[in-house]
């Protein structure tokens, strides 16, 4: 691992990398939108407004989410340690500034069919090294990171071949303290140990940052009853820059749509709010996805300077996650769901490398 003596040749190491990785997904938004453009818009606008009246309101619903290693088969205090979002799903929020940004830019690079803007998200989340209690840099284990962001995101369907096409745009700040607070707080109000290194995170002092993602889902004909099985190829830029191939499954009482519920698109605390479902229902889940990681922000920095960081050759390009959850909706509308997630070791070598494993609960409420 290295200490960060100067950020400007690294900037412009990432600034390369993600322009090679923008041509890519670029290339691959283009057969994207050719492939969703089977239905003609009109159609597509019809359908969402008619099918069986599942899709989203304008009263909407709310979730609220929290991740922590607590959660996990082992405690430990370290690596992705937790994350907190609040999120509101409804028609009525594409008329705000995000999802109108959003929109623009998805129409920029050619998007065609119907879109609906469904979610606008609010959140934190903080990765910390294995010792919390030095107050000290470590040079031989991952940095403390933050992020807190706002979130939103819009799909569109053909339903000819059971595709749906989901853009995600994420603006945020690295480095605040704010979310050192807050873990510190918990801790002292449950007698655990406090962080000592906030002050040693990336880009600490806060530094603006985004993420623009696209996901094309498919629905996989497997003819099992109660079973759905889906296939994801999702590519991102920004502060995680990628692409990625995932296969996610899920059985029990369903009653929502089969593209409703994307835990293959969830990104730590970055979670995607389900539709309402027409009846109370209950499933099982699970995935595994293969990441091509060109750039983390969390582990090697962006512009501003950091005490640690990492370089590309120190981290390992591929990255296998993998999850597992329970979900339950009730006739009085809430919902909720827990998971267990986790990825292979990012770091080569050095204290910072292992697994990464977290869990996370989500509870939310249809207000219609």
């Amino acid at each position: 691992m290295t200490v960060s003596i100067s950020n400007k040749a690294l900037g412009i190491k990432r600034t390369l990398t993600s322009f090679g990785v923008l041509l890519m997904l670029a290339t691959w938004v283009s057969h994207a939108a050719a492939t969703n453009a089977v239905t003609p818009p009109e159609e597509q606008s019809a359908r969402l407004n008619a099918a069986d009246g599942r899709l989203l309101s304008e009263r909407g619903r709310w979730y609220l989410s929290f991740d922590n290693d607590l959660f996990a088969p082992k405690n430990r205090d370290q690596d992705y340690t937790y994350g907190i979002n609040f999120a509101y799903t409804s028609d009525s929020i594409g008329r705000y500034p995000l999802p109108a940004l959003l929109s623009q830019l998805d129409d920029s690079l050619g998007l065609e069919g119907a879109r609906r803007a469904k979610t606008l998200e609010f959140g934190l989340y903080g990765f910390t090294p294995a010792n919390v209690e030095s107050s000290e840099a470590d040079q031989d284990d991952r940095p403390y990171a933050s992020l807190v962001y706002v979130s939103t995101s819009s799909e569109s369907m053909d339903w000819e071949n059971q595709v749906v096409l989901r853009s995600q745009l994420t603006l945020g700040m690295l480095g605040l303290d704010l979310v050192g607070n807050v873990q510190n707080l918990t801790h002292r109000a449950t007698n655990g140990t406090e962080a000592g290194g906030w002050s040693h995170q990336i880009s600490d002092g806060g530094e603006p940052t985004f993420r623009y993602s696209l996901a094309r889902q498919q629905l996989v004909e497997t003819g099992l009853l109660h079973t759905e099985l889906k296939h994801t190829l999702a590519a991102s830029v920004g502060y995680l820059t990628e692409v990625s191939w995932s296969l996610g499954v899920r059985t029990g009482n369903i009653s929502t749509t089969w593209h409703s519920f994307k835990p293959e698109v969830k990104n730590y605390a970055e979670s995607l709010a389900s539709q309402k479902s027409k009846t109370p229902e209950n499933y099982f889940w699970a995935g595994i996805s293969v990441k091509a990681r060109a750039y983390n922000a969390f582990l090697q920095g962006q512009f501003r300077e950091s005490d640690v960081v990492y370089t590309y050759d120190e981290l390992r390009p591929f990255v296998l996650e993998a999850w597992a959850g329970y979900t339950h909706e009730f006739a009085s509308g809430y919902h909720i769901n827990y998971g267990l997630r986790g990825h292979t070791s990012e770091i080569r070598e050095g204290k910072g490398d292992r697994n990464v494993i977290w869990g996370g609960i989500m509870v939310g409420k249809s207000l219609i």
